[in-house]
């Protein structure tokens, strides 16, 4: 739709009710019909005046995520519940013989499209994404080109909600809907996005992120074959149980976590390289219990605490997504709590031990169980953790109290309301 055409198309509310499907909450219809706007606005204002200026667009969006339950178990072969989250990145986008891309609050980023060979000087960077999705699809035997977008996105970095992994499909997105018909199915561009933040990013991640983010909804992900995970999509409505999902952002430092990071998986692999094997998920809890003197001997206490982690994490996925199936709200947020309090004993992720006068998340915990008590919810660390989100099931009633207690310990607008999104990537218009 030429750009002139989908301002008037949106301003007229054409676009309303897919926004409702999209964003669920009815209240940021308004914000959401004035951000589309300005995007479009904004795409014409920065390629216009482009020689190879294509005034027909389309729109792309992807969704953050929400990981539920399977903390730290991916990289292990392991089970995970994840959600894609109604906050996203939207493009506006036109094709070009080149790629131009200008994503909001950063230098517009230009290459050619011959010109996406892995650069090792360019590890860590937005471009070594965008030449990585791109370097995937065509590996893969789809048809890539040049274009033009303009991005904004909602997704907070460093937020434990994947907004790498909402940009990656994003630009998955681009490629299958300018020149593939759209044929590029939601778990090949998650695998795209995986291959892109492993070898052009330089980021060891595993698949789940991105699934999550690509695919939408609230997922049963199993991955004991990387290469063909089962995924098994569940139906659920948090309002249906009169429940919202809170992502509180603890403003904890990152710095200097990376080897916090790193020992986690690491940590799990001795356990599993013990006996000859890669990962945990390559023998059973039992092995572990039955040699559990040696292995505390040869590799401490804590590595075998997080394999036992890994292996009670993953009956637990298996229990909170059959809870949702049999609607068993109240199993399901007793098993969030159990995966929370394994999190914070046995995983130890909850804060560096380099550091333990800083202890952001610990203290979330701390206030979040004392405004919910009993009755009100449940709340957990979310993600890689040591210093990042916390993640909170609320009851309605309570969520305005617990917003509002946790804002004024971290900052206005730390705590998000976020509602599960039933897409994952797609072309919006």
């Amino acid at each position: 739709m030429k750009t002139a055409d989908l301002i008037r198309h949106i301003e007229d509310g054409k676009l309303s009710d897919r926004l409702i499907s999209i964003y669920i909450d009815d209240s940021k219809i308004k914000y959401q019909t004035e951000r589309y706007i300005a995007a479009v606005k904004k795409y014409t204002e920065l390629f216009s005046n482009l020689e190879d200026y294509d005034d027909d667009v389309c729109i792309i969006s992807a969704p953050g995520r929400t990981e539920v339950c399977g903390n730290h178990t991916d990289h292990q072969r392991g089970e995970v519940l994840a959600a894609s989250i109604n906050d996203d990145a939207i493009a506006i986008v036109g094709s070009n013989n080149s790629v131009n891309i200008m994503s909001e609050g950063y230098p517009m980023i230009s290459f050619s499209i011959d010109d996406i060979s892995k650069n090792d000087n360019e590890e860590g960077t937005t471009v070594a994404l965008i030449k990585g999705v791109l370097a995937g699809c065509r590996d893969k035997g789809f048809s890539i080109g040049g274009f033009n977008a303009y991005i904004t996105s909602d997704v907070l970095g460093g937020s434990g909600l994947s907004s790498s992994a909402a940009f990656e499909t994003v630009i998955g997105n681009i490629i299958s809907s300018l020149y593939n018909d759209g044929k590029i199915d939601a778990v090949t561009i998650a695998k795209i996005g995986q291959y892109a933040e492993n070898h052009y990013f330089g980021k060891p991640c595993g698949l789940m992120d991105q699934m999550a983010c690509s695919v939408g909804g609230l997922c049963h992900i199993d991955f004991a074959s990387p290469e063909e995970p089962i995924i098994e999509s569940i139906d659920v409505s948090l309002d249906e149980y009169g429940y919202s999902l809170c992502i509180t952002d603890t403003k904890g430092s990152h710095a200097d976590l990376t080897p916090d990071y790193a020992a986690v998986p690491a940590e799990m692999k001795s356990i599993a390289s013990y006996f000859g094997k890669n990962v945990l998920k390559e023998l059973n809890e039992n092995d572990v219990l039955e040699n559990i003197n040696s292995l505390r001997e040869k590799y401490g206490d804590r590595a075998v605490l997080r394999a036992f982690h890994f292996y009670e994490e993953n009956i637990r996925v298996k229990t909170a997504a059959e809870a949702l199936k049999n609607h068993d709200f109240n199993s399901f947020l007793d098993n969030i709590s159990k995966s929370g309090n394994s999190s914070y004993k046995y995983l130890q992720n909850v804060f560096t031990t380099h550091d333990i006068t800083h202890q952001n998340v610990s203290i979330a915990l701390c206030i979040s169980e004392m405004v919910l008590g009993d009755e009100g919810g449940v709340a957990r660390v979310h993600g890689g953790g040591f210093a990042g989100t916390i993640q909170a099931f609320v009851k309605n009633e309570f969520v305005s109290k617990y917003k509002e207690s946790m804002d004024s310990v971290f900052g206005e607008g730390a705590c998000a309301v976020l509602k599960i999104r039933n897409y994952g990537g797609i072309r919006v218009i």
